[in-house]
């Protein structure tokens, strides 16, 4: 996405080593060997995307090609929309929205001109947008586009066990800021909603592609908005003990209680209780303070907050069965 915002937003040709200098994540590449062929290899995704690049000089003194990509024709022609396209076209505007990545897209525009090259005045035609929906988010959408049940592991609350559930889904629907999937649960021989954030682990499709249909007149967004089920988001309130590294965690600290003295692989440290009105936010919170914060009880929290800890630092899944020596694997 760097590279398009580069070569977009230029009138120019640019050269490799300019693009190097300019686009984010070529900097930092150890050699030149390396910088080619990550070069190479993006340029040919972007070309097998269908993102017209165009090869050329900007004068007979130029040595070397450079690359631009011209606006005129990656950019769409006008669009006349009828009404129900333009609600669906709102819909997809709700979905793929972040500050984040349009802060990127104006960085962008800003280290080109601040390297001297010739940028369009007006703001990039690409304004990538995306709001994360949890990993969930992509195999629910792709199994009801291709009309297949899903199978997947749901936590109700975090204090629950797991359970397996098998759903037929009928739609994804984002509600009051969380995203929902709806659809007959074959289990409870019901329609149901489950929310993305408390499926746990991989979602897997199951059965032939057309076999799930929405059925007609069932309006998604109501069916979310009045079940009763999802009013339990507001988890009781309860405590949880943390073990706290002396002079750290001062956020928790403000909130919490102070118990005593303890030590945890030779770190001196403070036993505190804190109140937790929502624990998901709370492992979050907790999950943002690394080796300074540790869950003493309970357990469910514990589990949680290493499986947060877990993902953060890279791998594909979070196993809590390393309990042995548990308190030493979340400092590490």
């Amino acid at each position: 996405m760097n590279l398009v915002l580069c070569l977009l937003s230029t009138r120019q040709y640019l050269a490799a080593d300019k693009i190097r200098a300019i686009v984010a994540g070529y900097a930092d590449t150890p050699s030149d060997d390396s910088f080619f062929r990550m070069f190479e290899r993006d340029k040919a995704e972007l070309r097998d995307l269908g993102v017209p690049l165009e090869t050329g000089r900007n004068s007979v003194f130029d040595a070397v090609d450079g690359y631009r990509i011209a606006r005129r024709d990656y950019e769409l022609p006008d669009i006349d929309l009828e009404p129900d396209e333009a609600a669906a076209v709102a819909l997809a505007a709700r979905l793929w929205d972040s500050p984040d990545l349009a802060g990127a897209a104006r960085g962008a525009l800003l280290k080109l001109r601040a390297a001297g090259v010739d940028v369009h005045d007006e703001d990039t035609a690409v304004q990538p947008r995306v709001r994360a929906a949890g990993p969930a988010f992509g195999a629910l959408l792709a199994a009801v586009q291709d009309g297949r049940a899903v199978t997947f592991d749901y936590r109700r609350h975090p204090a629950d066990a797991v359970q397996p559930r098998t759903l037929e889904p009928w739609g994804v629907v984002s509600w009051k800021g969380r995203w929902y999937v709806a659809g007959h649960d074959r289990g409870r021989a019901a329609p149901r909603c489950f929310r993305l954030s408390r499926i746990v682990g991989e979602v897997r499709a199951i059965g032939p592609a057309g076999a799930v249909r929405r059925p007609d007149g069932v309006d998604l967004l109501a069916m979310v908005g009045t079940s009763s089920w999802h009013n339990d988001d507001h988890t009781p309130s309860g405590t949880a003990r943390l073990w706290l590294a002396a002079g750290r965690a001062l956020g928790l600290r403000r909130r919490a209680r102070v118990l005593g003295q303890r030590t945890v692989d030779g770190v001196d440290g403070d036993l505190v209780e804190i109140d937790m009105h929502w624990p998901e936010t709370a492992a979050r919170w907790i999950a943002g303070h690394g080796p300074d914060a540790l869950v003493v009880e309970p357990q469910w929290l514990r589990e949680i907050v290493l499986g947060r800890l877990t993902a953060a630092a890279g791998h594909a899944t979070a196993e809590p069965a390393a309990e042995a020596g548990a308190e030493a694997g979340a400092r590490r």
